[in-house]
């Protein structure tokens, strides 16, 4: 007979295969911890599909089992047949042989015994025994899980219980193989191992005690579940990310919602894994509404993408400016920023030496939109939200396209996105409501542009594009983007859709090709806004993965409008946002494992002042804190 003891013998395995377990978007088990001290008992936890429903009980003089945690509660203390047996038969009932109604997810009854255990124990299985439908899994694979913790048997009378009773495991405890198939986890103290209170991260030396005692458990294929633990966000990330399998929370709405949203709200560098169905969906507005969303099975990369190292030679110096490359990651703050360096161990973006701070109010709201933050910085002046480079009373204002005629540069605008968005629209239309797609697109014909790159085919139907056809040179790949006489209309779709690890390049080779071609299409030089557009789509579906991935996406571009100013030296280049989407906060990550855990606070923009990084000729023109009108203002006054 083989006897199996869990110490803390077991070397340790190193946190970064415990984080594996993490960085493939499992997720632990739920424990609600003294569920009945619950505003709702069972209901509140049932709602929430939680795994896992602790009941403490105690016999009371009546031979009834009541739910108590402290024997001072004994002579109100409601009985476990009303509080948490009734409850669940007759939602068996309901359900057709099973808990929940939407299908099978385990449940699981942790029947934590206070008093004498025998004697209550006994009395809890005669309860039982008259629902076998809802109890024994022998009768239907479906039924509820009771395990007993607590005033539990000696493990040698286990099998003196019925087999749908099983047990909490105790470390230091020796168990045969028998006994260990009636073990459904293991449980210790947290304190006995670390003092940690949940802020910041366990000392190191904590740290190794508790990777030891996991690995000996995970060793014989048993969960484990610490109690007296921190109950809170990073102590819940924390205690998962390092090997718990079981979460005890007395915040079950909280602990649950974190995790349910788990693979949205985590990222690390992976390979790819089986295709995952569902998707994420933004909330967009009426242009881009037709964006079939992200796919959480795309958003993986297995190598950071490369970063840039600038050579500073033109950067802040006199040279006389004679090409401009604005570029606006839609819905990018500082956290998206911090994100993707986290996951990619750098971005280029983040080596460019002028900082400044951005105010992004729009002129009719504190929280700004696409178009009222992309048309300010388009035309110089505050404009409402919806507006597409109008005032108040409608009246047209000049945009940087339109001004660039005083300079003698021509102007292309390139997107990751649809080409009559707010954002792009703002640098060549003129309208008071940015859903006027139609009307958007009629003034193309007569806009000050070169070339207009992103996806929005369904924008021209062939038969209303004869003048277009006249000025323009329509092309459906960003690979076709040459020189040539002829201005470029290009409408790739595939520009369109969420980046993932065979198109995260796209923006950046759209951006050289434009680059490439401008610069040889005139010799004053060019205007270039180029907009990472679904940086935003991602901060509307709360997807941290996608966040990342469009933010890598975005960075890439920046890379190269940064190699051509160093080797064209009289390129002003700016990185800035026009708004923050989705409230993003960084709650943990990992620098060495390139991890990274979030939690978005709204699906919706927010009023944060933005980064805006700068390079080339007088870059240190964008230091300090302004408002978003200042970036027209400035880069015209540095034309001047």
């Amino acid at each position: 007979m083989e006897f199996r003891n869990i110490t803390l013998s077991i070397i340790a395995l190193s946190c970064l295969n415990n984080l594996c377990f993490a960085a493939n978007f499992n997720t632990p088990l739920i424990h609600s911890h003294n569920d009945y001290r619950q505003k709702v008992p069972f209901y509140q936890s049932y709602s929430q599909d939680i795994d896992i429903i602790e009941i403490d009980v105690y016999l009371n003089k009546k031979n009834q089992v009541v739910v108590a945690h402290d024997i001072e509660e004994l002579p109100t203390a409601p009985g476990i047949i009303d509080l948490y047996i009734n409850p669940i038969v007759k939602l068996f009932r309901q359900n057709g042989g099973k808990a929940r109604k939407d299908g099978y997810k385990p449940l699981t009854y942790l029947i934590d015994i206070k008093d004498d255990g025998d004697k209550t124990l006994k009395s809890l299985i005669s309860i039982l025994k008259k629902y076998p439908d809802v109890f024994n899994p022998d009768v239907n694979p479906n039924a509820v899980r009771v395990v007993i913790s607590g005033n539990k048997p000696n493990q040698s009378d286990f099998n003196k219980y019925p087999d749908y009773i099983q047990f909490d495991g105790t470390t230091g405890t020796v168990y045969t193989d028998d006994q260990l198939e009636r073990i459904a986890m293991i449980s210790d103290s947290f304190k006995r191992y670390s003092s940690w209170n949940g802020k910041g991260i366990p000392v190191k030396e904590d740290k190794i005690k508790l990777d030891s005692l996991i690995n000996a458990v995970h060793a014989i294929d048993k969960p484990i579940r610490f109690w007296a633990a921190p109950d809170g966000l990073t102590a819940w990330n924390t205690l998962f990310t390092i090997g718990a399998d079981i979460i005890g929370t007395d915040k079950p709405e909280a602990c649950c919602r974190f995790f349910s949203d788990y693979s949205k709200n985590s990222f690390v560098l992976r390979s790819k894994e089986v295709e995952n169905k569902v998707q994420s969906y933004s909330r967009l507005d009426k242009t881009t509404s037709s964006f079939e969303g992200f796919k959480p099975s795309d958003a993986y990369l297995d190598s950071p993408v490369d970063i840039y190292t600038p050579t500073y030679l033109s950067d802040n110096s006199d040279n006389k400016i004679r090409n401009v490359i604005l570029m606006i990651g839609d819905g990018m703050g500082l956290n998206h920023i911090l994100a993707a360096n986290t996951v990619n161990g750098g971005l280029t973006m983040l080596g460019l030496r002028s900082v400044g701070l951005m105010h992004t109010q729009a002129k009719d709201a504190f929280t700004t939109d696409s178009a009222g933050a992309g048309s300010t910085m388009a035309t110089g002046e505050s404009c409402n939200n919806r507006a597409i480079s109008v005032d108040e009373n409608n009246n047209n204002l000049i945009s940087l396209t339109e001004k660039m005629l005083d300079y003698n540069k021509i102007n292309g605008i390139v997107t990751l996105g649809n080409i009559a968005d707010a954002t792009p629209a703002a640098f060549y239309a003129h309208t008071n409501e940015r859903d006027n797609s139609k009307e958007i697109i009629s003034q193309i014909e007569n806009a000050h542009i070169s070339l207009l790159c992103g996806s929005g085919a369904e924008h021209f139907d062939n038969t209303d594009n004869n003048n277009l056809n006249q000025k323009y040179r329509f092309i459906y790949q960003i690979d076709s983007i040459a020189k040539g006489p002829k201005n470029i209309i290009c409408i790739d779709e595939k520009m369109g859709k969420a980046a993932n690890a065979f198109t995260i390049n796209l923006l950046a080779d759209a951006t050289k090709n434009s680059i490439d071609y401008l610069d040889s299409k005139s010799e004053d030089g060019f205007f270039l806004m180029v907009e990472g557009a679904k940086i935003d789509y991602a901060g509307h579906a709360n997807s941290l993965p996608a966040t990342v991935m469009e933010m890598l996406s975005f960075d890439m571009a920046v890379a190269e409008a940064i190699k051509f100013a160093d080797t064209d030296g009289h390129t002003l280049v700016i990185v800035t946002g026009d708004h923050e989407t989705g409230g993003l906060i960084i709650t943990d990550g990992s620098l060495s494992d390139g991890q990274v855990f979030a939690q978005f606070v709204t699906d919706d923009h927010t009023p944060s002042i933005l980064p805006v990084l700068s390079y080339g000729p007088s870059s240190s023109t964008f230091n300090g804190v302004f408002k978003n009108s200042d970036i027209f203002n400035k880069i015209i006054n540095l034309l001047k």
